[in-house]
């Protein structure tokens, strides 16, 4: 078993490369000349792939596996990797090239995640998926730290392609020559039958905080630069990357060792309802504060974002463990919150500046809080 799970680790590692395109907003900014409202279309490119791809995965799994499912999102990712590399030479080639690696990165998550439950202990799934998450922070956090020491190394920032795509080739590799159990099956499903897991009040509470913690997760991620630049005057391919994305993607990896080792002994809900409150207090200091408040509360929303997604995921799943695909297909799909909300937070960066763009997230973590409420009376009762 433990060979697997380092191999699904991998896979996990693979999923962190895809948030890479959070650090290309600021650079198409300056390398394209768009607006703010304009760059926004990078999580949209990101957020179409989820909303088209994500229940055709999660049916797909039904029919020919996990496993299956997995090996596809990886040569996918390794594919669409390779192409900004070989042409990119204007903001739709960009534009492109990020939708063909969300539409990897769609594969991996619907597979990935409920695959995790199978080989592992399903009465830790909660831990395992946190520690899993882990890893997809260490390829979260190598994006932006890679690409600032790729630029003053004096190489095009472009170079970043190729490496990310000979891992996913290697995870490919693992995965494929790694001998798996025998998995659980699943009846083949329909797309009505998807659709009408939706009927249960608590899974659309729980799949609409997946789509507002995801589009604030990716607001961050793309704003956090620009914020650091516009308001601060740091530099938009050096410190503002890496007290920016990179401190929030760290702040991630740390949160989720933290997170590991408290989801051994609270309850899921507990643990959700706190990094709740971090997040409002986090999200509180980037619009409010000074440049060293700013920084820190980077951090402090990087700890507290780390645990809210697989926190929901397993909560989900718990409703119908034997409907694990399809759920996930629902769950990831939600991700197209990762659109609307980095869409919003452009339209009043354009309007009001870059600082107020965050009143948006915050908007969305007060629902996150009621949920967290909701939450524990539904497991209650």
């Amino acid at each position: 078993m433990a060979v697997r799970c380092v191999v699904l680790f991998m896979a996990f590692l693979v999923m962190g490369f895809g948030d890479l395109r959070g650090s290309f907003l600021a650079i198409a900014r300056e390398v394209f000349g768009i607006t703010a409202a304009q760059g926004s279309l990078i999580p949209v490119a990101g957020a179409m792939a989820f909303a088209l791809c994500a229940l055709p995965a999660g049916l797909l799994a039904t029919r020919m596996g996990k496993k299956f499912v997995l090996q596809a999102g990886l040569l996918i990712t390794a594919a669409a990797h390779l192409l900004p590399w070989l042409v990119l030479s204007r903001y739709g080639h960009l534009l492109a090239a990020i939708f063909l690696i969300a539409v990897g990165m769609t594969f991996l998550l619907v597979a990935g995640n409920p695959l995790l439950r199978d080989i592992a202990s399903p009465a830790r799934y909660s831990r395992n998926l946190t520690f899993a998450q882990f890893f997809k922070s260490l390829g979260s956090i190598a994006g932006p730290y890679l690409l600032a020491t790729l630029v003053a190394c004096g190489f095009s920032w472009k170079g970043v392609f190729p490496l990310y795509a000979g891992f996913a080739l290697m995870a490919w590799a693992a995965v494929t020559w790694t001998s798996w159990p025998a998995l659980p099956s699943e009846r083949p499903a329909r797309l009505r039958d998807s659709l009408l897991l939706l009927r249960e009040p608590s899974l659309r509470w729980r799949i609409l905080g997946i789509f507002l913690f995801s589009g604030s997760e990716m607001g961050l991620n793309n704003f956090l630069a620009s914020h650091l630049w516009l308001t601060f005057g740091l530099a938009i391919r050096g410190e503002a990357l890496t007290w920016g994305q990179g401190l929030f993607w760290l702040g991630q990896g740390v949160g989720r060792l933290l997170g590991t080792l408290a989801l051994t002994w609270m309850e899921t809900v507990r643990f959700y309802h706190l990094c709740v409150l971090a997040g409002l207090v986090g999200l509180g200091g980037l619009i409010l504060g000074s440049l060293p408040v700013v920084i820190a509360s980077v951090a402090l929303c990087g700890m507290a974002f780390s645990n809210i997604w697989p926190c929901l995921f397993a909560l989900t799943l718990e409703r119908e463990p034997r409907r694990s695909s399809e759920l996930a297909g629902l769950v990831v799909m939600a991700n197209v919150g990762g659109a609307v909300v980095p869409f919003l937070m452009g339209k009043l960066t354009d309007l009001r500046g870059v600082r107020w763009c965050f009143l948006v997230p915050l908007a969305a973590f007060l629902y996150l809080e009621w949920l967290a409420g909701a939450s524990g009376r539904t497991q209650s009762d």
